[in-house]
């Protein structure tokens, strides 16, 4: 099963523009967010806990190793000989200027790394960051401003403790991509109140604002989150695998062709993930996505250009 058969992948995107394979190697620089240190609130989204996604934890290792660390094992698996740096752990347009220039220029300086992506919040992202940015795509290298906006629906933002809006997303993307910075927004399905009709209109919004890559994520219950405490009081029920797979098939398919999935499903450690438990079984949420496609006989873009709602501040939750 090849899901870039029916889904315009970033693996191949990557293929097609440098000849090829190229892939990512997660880093994690030690960063905070504004949403936990006090300057906009304290705790964070109430699903998040970074070990879910920085496997590194509180106390990483330097760049070089991590790189060192991040190269062999997927050149082992892949062969792949370029990378990408992605600055994925918290927010990593938060801080000055000039460690940004040297945590993003020491990385570039590894002879075998091709560009950056770079992982923030919208709200996080100033008039320099981008200007900096600028100077990399200029030297030719590739670089994607990754932003979690994850719903466009404020309101939800509100009831998972997100610390910003869509305006900040609006207005970060829009900045962006003018300077011709390419944009890929993170949208999570199966947030607390959320249903399918919020999923789309969510899509919308985000293609009618311009984006040039998504990534998609079921939304995990991981530990020591204000979500897990939810869940063991059953105020929160995760989707169902079958769902997930169906809700992401159907985004695909009304996604343009145009625009590069960098992601249709994220997982989490084992150790601690709570639920779902198929959130941790990567391939087999990738192969039933592409399965799902191939039964309908469809592809990403079958259904574009068929919007199904109105913009969430016409909307109601």
């Amino acid at each position: 099963m090849i899901l870039s058969r029916r889904v315009n992948t970033y693996g191949q995107d990557l293929l097609r523009r440098y000849g090829e394979r190229i892939h990512k190697i997660a880093l994690d620089v030690g960063m905070t967010c504004p949403n936990r240190d006090g300057s906009k609130g304290s705790g964070g989204c109430t699903f998040c806990n970074n070990d879910s996604f920085s496997p590194n934890g509180h106390t990483p290792p330097t760049l070089h190793e991590q790189l060192a660390s991040g190269r062999r094992a997927i050149s082992r698996g892949t062969g792949a000989t370029k990378f990408i740096a992605y600055f994925q752990a918290y927010t990593n347009t938060y801080a000055g200027i000039g460690r940004l220039r040297a945590l993003y220029g020491e990385t570039l300086a590894e002879p075998d790394v091709v560009g950056l992506a770079i992982g923030t919040r919208p709200d996080c992202v100033p008039a320099a960051v981008l200007d900096l940015l600028v100077e990399f795509r200029a030297d030719g290298l590739e670089v994607v401003l990754e932003l979690g906006l994850q719903s466009a629906f404020d309101e939800t933002l509100r009831r998972v403790n997100r610390g910003h809006g869509l305006a900040e997303y609006e207005a970060t993307t829009r900045a962006a991509r003018q300077r011709g910075i390419p944009v890929c927004a993170h949208l999570i399905v199966g947030l607390p109140g959320e249903d399918e009709s919020h999923y789309h209109t969510t899509l919308d919004t985000v293609l009618d604002i311009g984006v040039d890559g998504l990534k998609l994520h079921p939304l995990h219950v991981v530990k020591h989150t204000m979500l897990a405490h939810e869940w063991r009081k059953g105020e929160y029920r995760p989707l169902a695998r079958e769902d997930y797979i169906r809700i992401a098939a159907d985004l695909i398919e009304r996604t343009p062709a145009q625009v590069v999935y960098h992601r249709v499903t994220g997982t989490a450690p084992k150790d601690i993930l709570l639920a779902p438990d198929w959130a941790a079984q990567k391939w087999g949420v990738l192969n039933g996505i592409e399965r799902e496609l191939r039964q309908r006989n469809s592809h990403q873009g079958q259904r574009a250009g068929n919007p199904c709602g109105l913009r969430p501040e016409h909307r109601r939750l």
